[in-house]
């Protein structure tokens, strides 16, 4: 089956990095690059003109850095392209915050160019968590948070026993489709779980939810 095209947004300071990977990316039949920016700054105004599926944003740039440039994404357009950090250090302090503010994953620079390209299309479908292992580690090395009640292990706002179970499933990086045969339920039962418990979080994505679960113990790093 013919992947769809998927159109791509270079944000990346580093002039050679953008060429390397403006040329790596553009070898893969079904990703377009369609514009770069070597500035969070300037990919806003891109980002509106162009429209892209996705955006690979550098997470540290000297004018306005990627958190920033998340940030402004998710607030100033309506329908907001999914966006993947690309950095250089993991457990980089920016990827956390890039996370929070409502970017979708992320992966490091210097990843081969198949396994760059496999995480676009994997945020494109929407239905999954990029690199579970890697947000569980990034969260883990962070304080847990307390909810409004101030107990760790409480959200501000209460989820059902079955919301519960489907964010603790999304937490190990399993899809919608790996989540149903799990529970035995259908794939519309998932959709409307996942759905409900962004909507009750304010999560922007599957990641960001993660994460919320993770600061609040509902969700403990290295248990399964």
């Amino acid at each position: 089956m013919t992947r769809p095209a998927l159109d791509v947004l270079l944000v990346e300071d580093d002039a050679l990095t953008r060429t390397g990977l403006r040329t790596l990316l553009s070898a893969q039949p079904d990703l377009t690059v369609v514009g770069e920016a070597a500035d969070g700054a300037d990919a806003l105004p891109l980002a509106e003109r162009l429209r892209p599926d996705i955006v690979l944003m550098d997470v540290r740039m000297p004018r306005m850095d990627g958190i920033e440039a998340t940030r402004r994404l998710r607030a100033d357009l309506d329908d907001p392209p999914k966006i993947i950090v690309i950095t250089t250090f993991e457990s980089d302090d920016y990827v956390y915050d890039a996370l929070r503010a409502g970017a979708d994953g992320f992966i490091l620079k210097r990843a081969p160019v198949h396994q760059i390209a496999h995480a676009i299309r994997l945020v494109a479908t929407g239905d999954t968590l990029l690199f579970p292992d890697a947000v569980r580690r990034l969260v883990a090395t962070r304080p847990a948070t307390t909810g409004q009640a101030g107990t760790p292990g409480r959200l501000p706002v209460p989820l059902t026993a079955r919301e519960t179970d489907i964010l603790r499933l999304m937490a190990t990086g399993l899809s919608n489709p790996q989540i149903a045969d799990h529970l035995t339920v259908s794939m519309e039962t998932v959709k409307t779980h996942v759905s409900n418990v962004l909507t009750k979080l304010g999560a922007r994505n599957r990641t960001q939810a993660v994460i919320l679960a993770y600061e609040n113990r509902i969700v403990v790093p290295g248990e399964r």
